[in-house]
């Protein structure tokens, strides 16, 4: 089933170019055809075709949209991209159809990449969102210094997940449901001691992923599905 994005106003959809060009070019399809649409901010529609063009396809509402139900938490995780790209892309892709609301890259002094394409980032995300069947498209940010980056997270519960010996709460200890959560993992050589006290000087609080220790992008997802278990326990309690 191929989902297109738009941008919805009244009763009438426009395709964004890319899914425009997608729509026209790859799939051929007509006026008159009926498709699916989101609108990355929480709905579905059902549509028509009214317009196709490869930079430009325009559709008609029909029937009411159908509201995707939010989750009962909100995850941002912050990541310190990889060397090897495919790894963070693979690790954005699952963590989107897993569950999480946005994401952000930091750039530590151990990150052996500086550079993070936003543009093709946002391009996976929204794929793995139509790809799972989601209304939301989570939101990406440029790749910032680690100490810039910091000083703008104000999200109610703020965890940081180092390999450094210290007193670390575990994710079981900690309430996800009804609550924003960020939560930040280091690059492929840690942070250093001083990333992790400047962290904690904003309130970041220590957690542990467990014994074993865990490559970047396998944190990253580790954290997104406790989280989303966690909270749906919260519900079951």
């Amino acid at each position: 089933m191929n989902i297109f994005i738009a941008d919805v106003i009244n009763n009438q959809a426009v395709l964004t170019p890319e899914e425009s060009w997608h729509c026209a070019k790859v799939l051929r399809r007509k006026a008159g055809d009926e498709v699916k649409l989101i609108d990355g901010k929480g709905l579905f529609f059902e549509a028509r075709l009214i317009a196709v063009n490869e930079k430009k396809c325009v559709a008609e509402i029909i029937g009411e949209p159908i509201k995707q139900t939010l989750k009962n938490y909100y995850l941002h995780l912050i990541v310190a991209p990889t060397k090897n790209i495919d790894r963070v892309e693979w690790m954005v892709e699952k963590a989107v159809e897993i569950g999480v609301n946005e994401i952000s890259f930091a750039i530590c002094k151990n990150s052996e990449r500086k550079v993070i394409k936003t543009d093709r980032m946002v391009k996976i995300v929204e794929s793995a969102a139509k790809q799972s069947l989601q209304a939301f498209i989570p939101k990406v940010n440029d790749a910032e210094n680690l100490s810039d980056l910091l000083k703008k997270i104000t999200t109610d519960q703020k965890l940081v997940a180092h390999c450094f010996d210290s007193d670390k709460k575990e994710l079981t200890e900690l309430k996800f449901r009804n609550t924003s959560t960020a939560i930040l993992i280091g690059p492929e050589g840690d942070f250093t001691m001083d990333e992790v006290n400047q962290a904690s000087a904003l309130g970041f609080v220590p957690v542990s992923l467990g014994q074993n220790r865990l490559r970047t992008e396998t944190a990253g997802l580790y954290v997104c599905q406790a989280v989303s278990i966690l909270s749906a326990v919260e519900v079951l309690k």
